[in-house]
């Protein structure tokens, strides 16, 4: 049985993903609902261990935002027809669970196998059900092959894709996350959308707060601020979201700690 100690360090930060979706989802007038976070949590038994740092509580804020973000970013799609949905480095994401899906969508989640195996176990515990078809696939993002297993699990490169990648550039090197998003451009067809955070100057993230000490040392911040540049030269129309503006559309406010939190990128391919 696999257990919340097999996860790798990077993977592990899922665990505080997970945390803060509970609590937002325990708050009245929360931006969303996950019925299943806590249950990660507490079969983790994680814990903080301490008073969040500012920093901290600025990262938090910001999750939550994301995630309502990616939320209606991925409900979007659905209602404009894209019926296939990927979410490399999926996590404890639970949107094939939790969201109210129209027919016909498919949703793949990528991710290293202790991470799904935990999942897994935890989800059935539950007696969770996804509400679309869910395939999901263990395999090394930083990996040559991940495309191909993609494809033979039935993913379709003709029709177009809703990509979500969540907080997962900031832990990859350059060489890496330039890697990833040339074989995820040549999976996607025309009109396929790709949505993640914006590219970030990690030099200086998390300092004063020993909090997140343990993670500054996990970030190498992919291609940094050059992302959104990145993807204009290599065949995708980038739109911008403030994080803001973000904010202020879900009636909540954003400043101070965290100002290299910059918001969100939703890219069309051409």
């Amino acid at each position: 049985m696999t257990t919340s100690g097999a996860l790798s360090p990077v993977s592990r930060t899922a665990l505080s993903v997970a945390n803060v979706r509970a609590l937002e989802s325990e708050r009245p007038g929360g931006l969303f609902t996950d019925p299943y976070a806590r249950a990660f949590v507490k079969a983790a038994g994680y814990s903080t261990g301490r008073k969040p740092g500012p920093y901290a509580l600025a990262l938090a804020h910001y999750t939550v935002i994301r995630t309502r973000f990616y939320d209606d970013y991925l409900l979007g799609a659905a209602d404009d027809g894209i019926r296939q949905v990927v979410v490399p480095a999926a996590g404890l994401d639970t949107r094939a669970y939790r969201l109210p899906w129209p027919d016909g969508v498919r949703l793949y989640e990528l991710d290293l196998p202790p991470v799904l195996e935990f999942k897994e176990r935890v989800l059935a515990e539950q007696g969770a059900a996804p509400r679309c078809e869910r395939t999901a696939l263990d395999v090394d993002l930083t990996g040559a092959d991940w495309a191909a297993r993609l494809t033979a699990a039935g993913f379709d490169r003709e029709a177009p894709t809703a990509w979500l990648v969540e907080g997962l550039f900031a832990y990859l090197t350059k060489e890496q996350a330039a890697g990833l998003l040339d074989t995820l451009g040549g999976l996607s067809a025309p009109g396929s959308r790709l949505a993640h955070e914006r590219g970030r100057d990690l030099a200086a993230a998390g300092a004063g707060d020993p909090t997140v000490a343990h993670l500054v040392p996990l970030w190498k911040g992919g291609l940094g601020t050059e992302l959104g540049d990145w993807l204009g030269r290599h065949g995708w129309h980038v739109e911008t979201h403030p994080l803001d503006a973000v904010a202020e559309r879900y009636g909540r406010t954003w400043s101070g700690t965290g100002r290299d939190m910059a918001g969100f990128h939703v890219s069309t391919r051409s």
